[in-house]
């Protein structure tokens, strides 16, 4: 199954003010857009991410493309526009869409997941709010009337749909619509109601970017991650420990290098991830790891960290073993785990310890390692 995601930013927003339209604007640090391209890019469980720009916005699809998202020019409505995108994913294997308003850059990733998690069981699932304020109605300034709360929710995106039924949707649908789920809700699609989040604004009026400002300041999200790995003793003169070799009378034995410790920091930030192992990545089975160098499975899991994101914050390992000596090497294991990780060394720490002659590290039968890492979204 593939998820693509679709994200309107045709609109010109005159509402929200401004000399450019609103998701062009500044705030936090990037244009609106960025920050919601950021929230699907970075999102897991995404493959393509088409962006619809008003026509006269195509000259800045060039930076969006080199993101990694498609980019499609809109039509005279949304719905016409949110049409143009569903139909750049034909024949991209796309079997769930989530269309989603540029001006929402609050998003966040448990609402992008329960969405996604809805359509398993539902054609269709959008998020919202239920109403709890009393509802007036006002004309010339004055209340002049109440309404009754109950049922009512306030919508927002994104709109989850199976791709095949919301395109027939949309084919057949003639008009204008206030969202996606009134085009599928026209086609007779049941919508499943996914609970929303209050941070998930939409930037319409001049008072609202500030709101979605201190939102996206306040927004940082932390990962740690752990990572365990044992190897035991065998023939050999060396051992590889964090990316140094280190003489020994005995050599670990393992499907790779047996790197114990690199093993342990790679698992961690996967871990952080929630990306499986280095076993998930680079099957034993697989022969053309055999002997490999397990910078290759740190690098690996470093490059997964930035794609999704994330920059590792910092790394501690601790090694537990009776020999060799880890001390007079710790500072060399140090500098070669930040040349691959790109960090700089004082954000890693490889120590050791013993296990007081207990168990198989303290019987030398082998060397433990531990290692935990802490990621930090870019």
């Amino acid at each position: 199954m593939t998820t693509a995601a679709i994200i309107v930013a045709a609109g010109r927003g005159l509402r929200a003010g401004g000399e450019q339209p609103k998701q062009w604007q500044v705030i936090a640090g990037k244009t609106i857009l960025e920050h919601t391209l950021d929230a699907f890019t970075r999102a897991p469980d995404i493959g393509p991410v088409v962006v619809v720009l008003h026509a006269d916005d195509m000259p800045r699809s060039a930076a969006i493309m080199a993101t990694g998202c498609r980019v499609v020019a809109g039509g005279d409505t949304r719905s016409a526009s949110v049409r143009n995108g569903l139909n750049i994913l034909a024949n991209t294997g796309t079997t769930k869409v989530l269309i989603h308003d540029a001006a929402r850059p609050c998003i966040g990733q448990n609402l992008i997941r329960d969405v996604i998690a809805a359509l398993d069981h539902s054609v269709a699932a959008a998020p919202a709010v239920m109403l709890t304020d009393a509802l007036w109605r006002g004309a010339d300034g004055h209340v002049s009337g109440t309404k009754d709360r109950a049922g009512l929710y306030r919508a927002q995106t994104p709109q989850g749909f199976d791709y095949t039924a919301i395109c027939a949707a949309y084919a057949a649908f003639n008009g204008t619509a206030a969202d996606d789920v009134a085009v599928a809700r026209a086609a007779g699609l049941k919508v499943a109601i996914v609970p929303g989040d209050e941070d998930n604004l939409k930037v319409t009026l001049p008072g609202d970017f500030a709101r979605a400002e201190r939102i996206l300041g306040k927004t940082m999200d932390i990962r740690l991650g752990n990572g365990f790995d044992v190897h035991r003793f065998g023939p050999g003169d060396h051992v590889t420990l964090c990316g140094i070799r280190v003489a020994h009378g005995r050599g670990l034995q393992g499907h790779s290098d047996a790197d114990v410790g690199m093993h342990a920091v790679t698992d961690a930030i996967y871990g952080a991830l929630a990306q499986g192992d280095i076993g998930q990545h680079f099957p034993p089975s697989d022969p053309q790891w055999k002997g490999a160098d397990s910078r290759i499975f740190l690098a690996h899991a470093v490059q997964m960290a930035q794609g999704m994101g994330f920059a590792i914050s910092n790394v501690d390992c601790t090694l537990i073993c009776e020999m060799p000596k880890i001390g007079p090497h710790a500072g060399a294991m140090r500098r070669a785990m930040a040349t691959i990780m790109g960090m700089d060394m004082s954000r890693i720490s490889v120590k050791a310890t013993t296990s007081e002659r207990l168990g198989f590290t303290g019987r030398e039968e082998g060397i433990a390692a531990l290692a935990t890492a802490t990621l930090v979204q870019a």
